[in-house]
């Protein structure tokens, strides 16, 4: 209940105090490319159900037909604008709607595509899907830049499965183990210092 409650008054003032970013950018996407100024992809929620996502789109319209369901470093099918927002993972922001309706939690496991779930065994999946997925959480912090780690690859969904998705679900298992609401902020504070230090800081050392 005290994890419900965090995530209804956060993702609200979130989206209060970011709304003239949100304008900002739902007009900066208007302008760079022809399509709708959301995304909405498929993922797996809590006991199994399904939910769309709400991300800025950041890729041309129907780039999912025509290529793989994960991005790599310099993907064509990036719009200019999209390489920006992903960079600072500005196209997460409309994911707070999601967590006022109960589908994702500000940090828990992060959603993944149906497809994915192929490669879980029954008790990874069970534990990992009895909790509602989050904007971040120990594998977003960790794999932060998973496009460059991707990048050259022929096979970006099979590469995914062999070089990242082991050591993100022991991330995963480990947050549900020990969660409490602490740990969220902690998580939190620390998705903050990652995106400031790797984009803002470290480009200019």
């Amino acid at each position: 209940m005290l994890k419900r409650l965090f995530d209804i008054i956060f993702s609200f003032l979130g989206i209060i105090s970011t709304l003239p970013l949100l304008i900002l950018i739902t007009i900066t996407i208007r302008i760079d490319s022809k399509g709708p100024i959301f995304y909405k992809g498929i993922r797996m929620g809590r006991f199994n159900k399904s939910f769309k996502i709400l991300k800025f789109r950041t890729m041309f319209v129907n780039s999912e037909i025509n290529g793989p369901p994960i991005t790599i470093k310099n993907d064509t099918r990036i719009t200019k604008v999209g390489r920006f927002l992903r960079k600072y993972k500005l196209d997460e922001l409309p994911q707070f709607i999601n967590v006022l309706k109960g589908e994702m939690s500000l940090v828990g496991p992060r959603p993944e595509i149906p497809l994915y779930f192929k490669y879980y065994t029954e008790e990874e999946e069970k534990i990992i899907l009895s909790v509602r997925p989050g904007i971040t959480d120990y594998g977003s912090i960790e794999f932060h830049d998973e496009s460059k780690l991707l990048a050259g690859s022929k096979n970006p969904v099979e590469d995914y499965v062999k070089k990242i998705k082991d050591k993100k679900v022991k991330l995963q298992l480990q947050y549900i183990k020990n969660q409490c609401l602490w740990l969220d902020v902690k998580i939190i504070l620390k998705t903050i210092k990652t995106i400031i230090y790797t984009r803002l800081y470290k480009k200019n050392i």
